[in-house]
């Protein structure tokens, strides 16, 4: 179909700005993460978000995410903390695009008690290790994004549609990579599978719109 191109977009970009992390490359990781957001962002545009509520959530969370990206690329705290609320709201905006979608709601309850499960094992994981005054923001953004899965959750049982529920997966594992870190152990091997799966599971959810 025309509008994959943009699949490529990112995927081109994305071998790039692995190489730029790898090298510890400022410059390379501020030209080609972008390009690799942007490529999400075109997918959804081209594959008709405008024509339905639910595309539009999704693309407002796309833009939302790439905004995060480009914050997420300074290391002060203040960027960190930047990038963290555009994601959450990113993530809110996923959760009512998942909700006018359709829920089973037996199943994203489910859903909500393993990942309760999780959230709390993370939580005792992490906490420790974050600013006294970053610990709420962080609990805020755990929490939303154990909604967001669940609900992805309960929207491909209404709906069947695969592309939502590992594209949630996927951008839910990524919030991992980052966590661990920025908090746990530092190092290029985060990002090489944290990034890919974050892309990857961007591009499945700009897609679903068209299903």
């Amino acid at each position: 179909m025309a509008w994959h191109w943009p699949v490529w977009l990112t995927l081109l970009a994305l071998p790039a700005l692995l190489l730029a992390e790898h090298r510890h490359n400022a410059i390379g990781k501020a030209l080609t993460k972008p390009v690799a957001s942007l490529g999400f962002i075109l997918l959804a545009w081209t594959a008709g978000a405008s024509e339905s509520t639910y595309g539009l959530l999704i693309l407002a969370g796309l833009v939302l995410s790439m905004a995060g990206d480009v914050l997420l690329l300074g290391r002060a705290r203040a960027a960190f903390l930047g990038g963290l609320i555009a994601f959450l709201v990113g993530h809110l905006l996923y959760v009512a695009a998942f909700l006018v979608r359709g829920i089973d709601w037996f199943a994203a309850a489910l859903a909500a008690i393993a990942l309760a499960v999780v959230a709390s094992v993370l939580t005792r994981l992490f906490l420790h290790k974050i600013e006294r005054t970053m610990r709420v923001p962080v609990v805020c953004y755990a929490v939303v994004i154990s909604v967001m899965l669940a609900l992805a959750v309960g929207t491909v049982f209404e709906q069947m549609s695969l592309l939502i529920l590992v594209g949630a997966v996927l951008f839910y594992l990524s919030d991992f990579s980052v966590a661990r870190d920025r908090l746990l152990v530092k190092g290029f091997v985060n990002r090489a599978w944290g990034l890919p799966a974050y892309f990857i599971g961007q591009l499945l959810l700009a897609a679903s719109v068209s299903t």
